[in-house]
This record gives structure tokens, C-alpha cells and sequence, in this order.
């Protein structure tokens, strides 16, 4: 029934962008709209769950699904940059850890090694917006009271773009992922919703590995954007 699945998403989906059905309108029943389409309820819930994928309807656990008003869009470009079309609260906060599992791989460092965890989670109101994780080996860390400190910072990551020791190298490496259950309490997300996970290994000019950011966009609002400049003599091989 995949085609069925489609068609009636399809058809929700023309109902929203036309303004036919409007953001916070609650949607019929699930029963009501999968007697309109004359399908299973199944189907039916499989055609809303793509709707909830794009971030067009939203689930209220007892109370129905509903049109889900204009989600501030993410755009990820590549070198550390996070843009959004609307204005974000920043909430930092700063912990001391110690290197463990795939830090210990990223980072280049022993288990064990101290470093100090930078959270910082963005929020467009009330709605979390972004989860960017960044760690530092702690003496190369910049002094910071642990604690957690908001403010009118802009996106997360640009927090992080004035870099704190000459810089030679930033690696970074993209996938599409289901969230961790941490990560969809914090972003309010569905466990089901795909989140874009980004990360970002940065060197300085020894080749030493100084800082790993791990950033989270929730899959329903975020896109990645990489722009390669080619040189003349590129432009002159391709031709």
C-alpha cells in the first residue's frame, strides 16, 4: 500500500501548503480519514507519519494530529556555521569530563584524558532548535565556569567560529541517524524522527587534535550546505 500511502500524503500536504488546512487545525480523526480514503488504519498512519517526518503534523498523544505552524528551517555550511531564518536563545553549559569511547578515537587521546564538555542548546522560544557538543582537551580549554549561562547568542555553533589557537585543519563528516533517547528529550522530538549528525574534528597546525564538535539538527528542519571553489586549472581539466 505504499502508493496509497503516498497519495494521501500527497493530498494532505497540497490541503497545508494551499492553506486549506491551517497550522494549528486539528486534523479528523484517524478513523474519520482513513474511511475518506477508503484505507486500513495502517495505511493511514503511515501517511501521517511521513507528514510528521517533514515536520508538517504533529502527534498530541490524546488529543489528535494537527497542523504544525512554520518550523525555524537550519542551514548547516560546511566549515562550522549554522544559519537560521529566525532570531535564537543560547544556553551554554560547561562540564568537566573525562575521554571515553569514540572521544577517545576522535580526539586522538587516552581513556581517561581530562576535557571539558561545552553544551549548547538553542532555542527558538520555547521550541529547542539545536544540540551542539564540543569538546576540548582541558588544557587547551578556554576558562569557564561550569554552570550554565543563556543569553541572545545566535546560532550555536557560531558561538565556537572564533577559533582559540591557530587552526590547520577541520574535518567533518555528516549522517542521518535515529536520535538517542538524550538527545530526543532535549530536541522534543520523536525517537522516530531522523536527526542530521554532524562531526567536526579540528587540528591545529602541529596536526594535534584540539576540538570535536558533535552537532545535532533535528532531520524535520535542517539542511547541510557545502560549497567547493575551483581554481582555473580545475575549471580548465573539467572542460
Amino acid at each position: 500500500m505504499a502508493s496509497r500511502r503516498h497519495a494521501i500524503a500527497d493530498d494532505l500536504r497540497t490541503q497545508i501548503s494551499t492553506g486549506h488546512i491551517k497550522p494549528g487545525e486539528r486534523l479528523p480523526s484517524e478513523a474519520q480519514l482513513a474511511a475518506h480514503y477508503t484505507v486500513s488504519t495502517p495505511t493511514l498512519r503511515n501517511a501521517l507519519a511521513l507528514l510528521q517526518a517533514e515536520g508538517l503534523v504533529e502527534k498530541v498523544h490524546g488529543k489528535g494530529n494537527f497542523i504544525r505552524h512554520p518550523l525555524p528551517r537550519i542551514t548547516y555550511v560546511g566549515g562550522g556555521h549554522t544559519v537560521s531564518n529566525t532570531t535564537l536563545d543560547v544556553s551554554v553549559r560547561t562540564t568537566k569530563v573525562r575521554a571515553r569511547g569514540h572521544l577517545t578515537n576522535l580526539l586522538q587521546v587516552a581513556a581517561g584524558t581530562p576535557l571539558t564538555e561545552f553544551l549548547y542548546l538553542s532555542q527558538a522560544g520555547k521550541s529547542p532548535h539545536s544540540l551542539v557538543r564540543i569538546y576540548i582537551p582541558r588544557d587547551l580549554a578556554p576558562a569557564a565556569t561550569p554552570g550554565e549561562s543563556p543569553g541572545p547568542k545566535g546560532a550555536a555553533a557560531a558561538l565556537l567560529a572564533e577559533p582559540r589557537l591557530p587552526l590547520f585543519k577541520v574535518q567533518e563528516s555528516i549522517c542521518a541517524r535515529l536520535p538517542t533517547p538524550t538527545e530526543a528529550a532535549t530536541l522534543r522530538i520523536s525517537s522516530t524522527l531522523a536527526v542530521l549528525a554532524i562531526t567536526r574534528v579540528t587540528a591545529d597546525t602541529t596536526g594535534h587534535i584540539v576540538e570535536v564538535a558533535l552537532l545535532t539538527l533535528p532531520g524535520d528542519r535542517a539542511e547541510a550546505v557545502f560549497t567547493t571553489h575551483l581554481s582555473a586549472k580545475d575549471r580548465r581539466a573539467e572542460g
